[in-house]
């Protein structure tokens, strides 16, 4: 059977914005076009069925990689349009949100029902996704494939993190790399970290992402701007000068309530910074590890201020804490599969998808 070729991902978002979804889909993009693929990708936000239709015309492609089973999903709620396109072969990968937050919505718990239905394959990159997945649609059981999730820098741009954020020589940054809306709790982040602020002057924040959600971005601007000069905002940071702005970093933070599986925390961990992170089940396995690792970092518990304020205190003044874990996060990237790995592990995923339309 030839394998496919040509492959048309839909994502919520898609460079030039800046998210989670889109570094991770231009991460698939760059990959698979090293191994040879004809690869366009779209973004499904304010995208119709029409739009759809005229896309996957133009572009014919061997398969179809939803991404984000509800947000992406949604556009196919109603199938695949036409007779060309009904036994398209699909491939889903599930984000955080969809299992954590759309799944109690009855409407998008249909879409997700519907997608997971329509797809050939299901991609997971993060064990509790699956386990989820099969909990509430124990069809879906036969339809995953794990993919080891892999990681590299997009660029390699100049970047002074530190003279952005106004942080001098002696005092402890915290990094929040993440788009401003409720889910990701920067609010709160930044609420607590006034609060740690007042006990240890030298911690310096810096928040940097897109104004995602526009009433939680104004409060969040408003009460910014009410704590003095101790945070920023960096409203984007170009993907290909991430790598030279986490140099910058003493600790990345993460104070999201639903993670699938945060480029943030593994970029932090590439980066060789230590991360302090809500202990959710999509945050577990980058800051704990599997089969004996070493941490890479602490949790707290979500929406538990006090907690929150006990760990930043803790990894602020433990300097040698913050180099074990510093050293934990080299030893952790030293050992992820290879880029190339995640690659084959899609590519596989796409043949075994078309196996199945095809009857193979």
């Amino acid at each position: 059977m030839k394998s496919p070729s040509r492959v048309l991902i839909l994502t919520p978002t898609a460079l030039p914005d800046i998210t989670g979804n889109a570094v991770t889909v231009e991460r698939w993009r760059q990959g698979l076009i090293r191994a040879g693929w004809d690869v366009a990708v779209a973004a499904t936000r304010d995208r119709n069925i029409g739009e759809l239709t005229d896309l996957l015309s133009r572009k014919r492609p061997d398969v179809l990689h939803i991404h984000h089973l509800v947000k992406s999903g949604a556009v196919l709620k109603g199938g695949l349009p036409g007779d060309t396109f009904r036994n398209l072969p699909v491939v889903a990968t599930p984000a955080g949100t969809d299992l954590n937050l759309d799944v109690r919505d009855t409407v998008n718990r249909n879409i997700l029902a519907a997608t997971c239905a329509r797809a050939d394959i299901i991609v997971f990159q993060n064990q509790w996704l699956a386990q989820e997945l099969i909990t509430l649609f124990p069809f879906c059981r036969t339809r995953l494939r794990y993919v080891p999730k892999a990681f590299f820098w997009l660029g390699n741009r100049p970047y002074d993190l530190r003279r952005r954020a106004g942080a001098g020589p002696g005092e402890i940054l915290f990094f929040l790399p993440g788009g401003i809306r409720p889910v990701k709790g920067i609010l709160e982040g930044l609420r607590a970290l006034a609060e740690v602020h007042r006990r240890r002057p030298r911690l310096r924040a810096v928040f940097a992402g897109p104004a995602l959600d526009r009433d939680y971005s104004d409060r969040f601007v408003s009460e910014l701007g009410g704590y003095g000069d101790f945070a920023s905002w960096l409203p984007a940071i170009d993907p290909r000068a991430m790598r030279r702005a986490y140099q910058g970093a003493d600790v990345v933070l993460n104070t999201s309530l639903s993670e699938g599986l945060p480029n943030a925390l593994l970029e932090g961990i590439a980066a060789g910074k230590p991360l302090l992170a809500t202990d959710i089940p999509g945050n577990r396995w980058p800051v704990l590890g599997a089969n004996g690792a070493r941490p890479c970092g602490l949790l707290f518990a979500p929406r538990h201020r006090e907690d929150f304020i006990a760990q930043a205190l803790r990894i602020i003044d433990d300097d040698m804490l913050r180099a074990a874990l510093a050293r934990a996060c080299r030893e952790r990237a030293a050992a992820w599969p290879p880029p190339e790995q995640e690659i084959t592990g899609l590519v596989a995923a796409y043949d075994q998808a078309l196996a199945v339309r095809s009857g193979g």
